[in-house]
């Protein structure tokens, strides 16, 4: 009968002491967050972003060259570089002699077996500065990166008066560009 009083009765001094404890508990874990504090402090972010240059030509090719035009007067055609720069960076962009035997950045030399063909490119449609290295009276041609490709002409010229056979004349020249 006691057993019965008490589940339907008042709670048992156990279950008193459990409630009292948990809301002591309760209590004091809330009185910790009102002590809560915070710091703060910086973190330094960098980033180094370096200048590049991708370069890459079109082929300056003369394809209306027949010798009796070429006997009889210069023959004119044009070719591309192009280049991308990081923008900003100033690039400068040069020519090689070639690889044909003799050549200079002024007379370069297409060849096809021990025949040669003197050709020169140039920084200009009036073809008035040889585009070399920079020596010899020869120009470089110069700008600044866009962070896109740039398309620079190049202008090239087959000299008059050279008597040439028929055949398939070539050469390659090395596009350096310097950044």
């Amino acid at each position: 009968m006691n057993t019965r009083k008490r589940l339907m009765g008042k709670p048992s001094s156990t279950f008193c002491v459990a409630l009292r404890l948990g809301l002591a508990m309760g209590m004091i874990g809330l009185g910790q967050a009102s002590y809560a504090a915070t710091a703060t402090g910086t973190m330094t972010v960098t980033a180094t972003v370096s200048s590049t240059c991708v370069v890459g030509a079109s082929s300056l090719a003369f394809s209306s060259a027949t010798s009796a035009a070429i006997a009889a007067g210069n023959v004119d055609a044009t070719g591309t570089v192009t280049v991308n720069c990081t923008t900003g960076s100033p690039y400068t962009i040069s020519l090689d002699a070639g690889t044909g035997t003799g050549a200079t950045v002024a007379t370069r030399k297409m060849s096809s077996g021990a025949q040669l063909l003197s050709y020169s490119v140039y920084t200009t449609a009036a073809r008035t500065t040889v585009w070399g290295d920079g020596t010899a009276s020869s120009g470089t041609v110069t700008g600044t990166g866009s962070g896109t490709s740039q398309s620079i002409s190049a202008y090239g010229r087959i000299f008059a008066g050279q008597v040439v056979t028929a055949a398939t004349y070539s050469d390659t020249i090395n596009v350096t560009v310097t950044y």
